[in-house]
């Protein structure tokens, strides 16, 4: 049998969507920000992610994007805290060599940029990391015993009415103050050659001023009586600042390795040799060398290298790395492999297809390293308060000074370090990116990706989700729902069984949809097929065959009766059979009737849960679908939709999809990524459902990897707790400055006596930033099928 298989008809996306058909197709530059007027990105912009180091909080953020944005040709500048890297979108005229320089010339490094195809890169990244990880510990190991002595020695001096000892930690706070806390002078100077501070001005700041005040009253005490600072020292609060501040830096860089645990669970599944055919002899080269058209074999345990084709063989593979799946799928001759897949039993020869930065893996890769970059709208509100934040401490700090310097010069000191040490903005600029961070490798884990942060923002509002019908609710394929024997089968001795044997054997030439699902069927009742011989298909019609010595014709009813088979006498069970929309074949062996067929795309298993859910967590569910009124409504009883638009065709989806958010609704629009892409593009959230290798990774915001409808709801429950968390992190961040600077300033000591001394101030500051980072990573461990309501 020929003809066209029923689902809607494939159109072109609108403009500003790119709605590729497979892996092997460049990506779409990301969604522009959210704030600012940015320029629009062009075909062919590329993408590039630099690794950064050297910045320490929200301001640093802010200024490694204003230097990258301000290189010519670059539309787009993401810079996360959390993840220490840069997401640029920019011209292909625009060298990597210039963004490095315009990081270098505020004052940051840029290392080379990140790439899915060479690990290079990532390892020259993790070593970097691990550097910086060293040397904290290697600072930390000597300067922290030398903080325990002065501090020792202070209270010992308090605690016992002794000599304080000022000369002695003098010497024991010299090397912490300006060795240990050499890194907070240099990031100060840096910032103050390009005419900013940061929290390094802070810190160096408060910590330089009670160690020159101490140290003025231990060496010039004549000076200091002069001054008014009184017989004070505080080389324990400069060195317990400078320790603490530096603990707090190791804890932050140890927690915020395990942001990036899914990203680099994926670049694991990167395999690194391959066994390539040369002349017929397998040889061994890096999965790198491997080039589209080579003949690689796969033994057992061996990790596909590339995506490529099934030549010879069959085995079971694990592709639990696309599609989070861990049950292996079987895969033989002309069937397609994924490059990071395992091999996990026979042996398969198979042909490249596509390889380097066009596999899936790398394109995976470079998907969640890209959107993990990127920035919520969230976060537009810490960027506003970071611009200005630390110039508005300074001030702050000074006010406090002059007050206290009126009122109590001996406390003017410890106030305005507490001030400055306390404002450091580092929770603030950690409060988004790492939730981000992490909610984006939660989901590569689940088999979700996620355009960007603000469409991952934007699916925690979904109050309303419209779904496609073909290949969305149903398998997007016809199947047999019925095979009824006619009572003329009687005449051959045959029952079900041979009915359907014999039609599947005149059916097995043929390619038609109809054709495979009524093999399919035979199949799956393990029915051994007879032969066939001389097939012959009548497009649009039917089949013929000589089946064990009889001619079988298989075709519509009006088929059927072209050719001499009389049908009438069944026509009210052919009418019964076709309701709902089924399509219906009638079966003669010569010119008599022996069974009827009734086929239809069948809803998938997980729909009627999953929609179910959906309802009861209050959304509202539509069916939108081109195809007939009949078929429609049939879907829709089945999987429990009650609101369906049928006959519905694509360029008007679009228009319904719009039509529901002007009332005030939230819509998601849950389609195969292609035919539905305009309606996709008009939801306030696009949902593409897709599996293996023809996922297409750009066509909506959010992409089920699966393919299984219970990846809507498991997406917006990580999206509403990842919204959760960023205000939890946020409200901390904001709160925590909020009560802590009045407190460090001493406003509230006229009154109660209560005020935060500056190394309570130090510890609290590296708290902070660590419990936004742990708060984050909770995502990381969330289940995603826990009830929650959606509103």
């Amino acid at each position: 049998m020929t003809g066209t298989p029923a689902g809607g008809d494939r159109i072109q996306p609108r403009m500003g969507r790119s709605i590729p058909l497979s892996l092997s197709t460049s990506p779409a530059a990301p969604t522009q920000p959210p704030t600012g007027p940015p320029p629009a990105a062009e075909p062919g912009d590329a993408t590039l992610v630099l690794p950064i180091r050297g910045m320490t909080c929200a301001a640093c953020v802010g200024s490694v994007r204003e230097a990258l944005a301000a290189v010519p040709g670059v539309r787009r500048a993401d810079v996360n805290l959390a993840t220490e890297e840069a997401t640029v979108v920019a011209a292909p005229a625009v060298a990597a060599d210039a963004l490095r320089k315009a990081v270098q010339d505020a004052g940051y490094e840029a290392l080379a940029p990140l790439t899915d195809d060479a690990p290079g890169a990532e390892s020259a990244v993790d070593e970097a990391r691990r550097r910086e990880e060293r040397a904290l510990v290697r600072t930390l190991a000597w300067s922290a015993p030398l903080a325990l002595a002065v501090l020792a020695l202070s209270m010992g001096a308090m605690a016992f009415a002794t000599p304080p000892l000022d000369g002695l930690q003098l010497l024991l706070a010299l090397p912490v103050q300006f060795i240990a806390g050499a890194r907070f002078y240099r990031g100060a100077w840096a910032a103050l050659r390009h005419g900013r501070s940061d929290m390094n001005t802070l810190i160096a700041i408060g910590t330089t001023a009670a160690f020159a005040a101490s140290a003025v009253v231990t060496l010039a005490p004549a000076v200091a009586q002069r001054l008014g600072t009184g017989h004070h020292t505080y080389f324990d609060t400069a060195t317990s600042i400078v320790v603490l501040v530096l603990l707090g830096r190791w804890l932050e860089a140890q927690a915020k390795v395990r942001t990036g645990d899914a990203l680099r669970a994926l670049l694991a599944f990167r395999p690194a040799m391959a066994r390539v055919e040369r002349d017929g002899v397998p040889v061994e080269v890096t999965a790198a060398e491997v080039r589209a058209g080579d003949v690689f074999v796969l033994r057992p345990g061996d990790r596909v290298p590339v995506d490529g084709v099934v030549l010879t063989g069959a085995s079971t593979l694990d592709e639990s790395w696309l599609t989070g799946e861990s049950l292996p799928v079987v895969r033989a001759e002309g069937d397609a492999l994924l490059g990071g897949s395992t091999n996990l039993d026979g042996a398969l020869r198979a042909r490249a297809l596509r390889v380097g930065r066009e596999t899936a893996l790398a394109r995976v890769i470079r998907h969640v390293r890209e959107a993990q970059g990127s920035r919520a709208p969230m976060q537009a509100l810490a960027d506003r308060v970071a611009a200005v934040f630390v110039p508005v401490v300074l001030g702050v700090a000074a006010v406090t000074a002059v007050v206290w310097l009126v009122f109590e010069p001996t406390q003017a000191l410890v106030r305005t370090v507490a001030v400055l040490i306390i404002a450091c903005p580092c929770a603030l600029g950690l409060a988004t990116p790492t939730a981000i961070a992490v909610a984006m490798g939660r989901g590569a884990e689940a088999g979700l990706l996620i355009r960007n942060g603000e469409a991952l923002e934007r699916a925690g509002t979904i109050d309303s989700i419209v779904f496609d019908k073909t290949g969305t609710l149903t398998r997007g394929r016809p199947d047999v729902t019925a095979f009824e024997v006619l009572p003329e089968a009687a005449t051959f001795g045959f029952a079900v069984n041979d009915a359907l044997a014999h039609a599947a054997a005149a059916e097995a030439p043929s390619e038609h949809p109809y054709a495979r699902a009524i093999v399919r069927h035979a199949h799956a009742a393990n029915l051994a097929l007879p032969v066939a011989a001389a097939f012959r298909a009548l497009p649009g019609r039917g089949a013929r065959a000589d089946v064990a010595g009889a001619t079988l014709r298989i075709g519509s009813p009006a088929f059927l009766a072209e050719e001499g088979v009389d049908l009438a006498p069944h026509a009210a069970r052919i009418a019964a059979l076709a309701e709902g929309g089924r399509a219906v074949l009638g079966v003669a062996r010569g010119r008599v009737p022996i069974a009827l067929i009734a086929l239809a795309d069948t809803v998938k298993d997980d729909a009627p849960g999953a929609v179910a859910r959906l309802l009861k967590r209050g959304i509202d569910v539509w069916l939108l679908t081109g195809d007939g009124e009949g078929p429609a409504r049939a879907v829709a009883r089945a999987v429990g939709i009650t609101q369906v638009e049928a006959g519905v065709r694509p360029e008007e989806k679009a228009a319904r999809v719009a039509a529901i958010a002007a009332t005030g609704k939230r819509v998601a629009m849950v389609g195969d990524g292609v035919n539905d892409a305009p309606a996709l593009a008009a939801a306030d959230l696009g949902i593409a459902l897709g599996t293996g290798a023809d996922v297409a990774l750009d066509a909506a915001d959010l992409t089920i990897l699966r393919g299984d409808l219970a990846g809507v709801e498991r997406a917006l429950v990580l999206a509403r707790k990842t919204r959760a968390t960023v205000r939890q992190n946020l409200f901390w961040a904001f709160v925590y400055n909020a009560i802590g600077i009045p407190l460090a300033a001493g406003v509230l000591v006229p009154a109660f006596g209560i005020a935060l001394h500056p190394m309570a101030a130090a510890a609290a500051m590296a708290l902070s930033s660590v419990s936004v980072v742990a708060n984050s990573l909770r995502l990381g461990r969330a289940s995603l099928d826990a009830v929650v309501e959606v509103s």
